[in-house]
């Protein structure tokens, strides 16, 4: 059954197509909860977007992709979750989502493989709250900029530029490791 499908079917009140779509894309808005800064609360924003996607089904778009619609829910609920704690929100990265194979005969190389990556997620961690959801959409998630727009609710002008201004950071910080 594709999404298309499923929304029909899930505004029918057919539950279990709807558990298809939540089943379809939880570990992506897991993902994307935990990137954007909602580390072990991510279950709880993930949890609350998937409701409050269900409740506004009826006013998505036939047609459009769901994928990025939902996605905005969960930027959106992580958002509120980070206002609502009141510091700075921290991207929380598994490091095996972004891992380099390193071949387990080369301690040297692994050793320099796990620095790299952890002067990476501090920089990440430290560039603006705008242009951390840029790059995170862009690099982290692999959306195109229309998707990274349509999920964070910005325009693709907007996309491009903070994820420029985010990249260029990130490479006057951590210089040549970026690629």
């Amino acid at each position: 059954m594709d999404d298309d499908e499923a929304i029909a079917r899930s505004l029918r009140g057919d539950l279990t197509a709807y558990e298809a779509l939540v089943a379809r894309y939880s570990a992506l808005a897991h993902r994307t909860a935990a990137l954007l800064g909602a580390r072990d609360e991510a279950e709880d924003v993930v949890q609350e977007a998937f409701v409050k996607a269900y409740r506004h089904l009826p006013s998505f778009r036939p047609g459009s992709p769901f994928r990025p619609w939902l996605l905005r829910i969960v930027a959106n609920e992580t958002h509120n979750l980070t206002r609502a704690r009141g510091r700075r929100s921290e991207l929380s990265v598994r490091l095996a989502a972004t891992a380099d194979v390193v071949s387990g005969d080369d301690p040297e190389g692994a050793a320099v493989a796990t620095d790299r990556r952890a002067r990476l997620l501090n920089a990440v961690r430290a560039l603006p709250e705008r242009e951390r959801r840029a790059v995170v959409c862009r690099y982290f998630l692999q959306l195109s900029e229309a998707e990274t727009a349509q999920v964070l609710g910005w325009p693709i002008g907007t996309v491009k530029s903070r994820t420029h201004r985010g990249l260029a950071r990130l490479r006057r910080e951590v210089g040549d490791d970026l690629g």
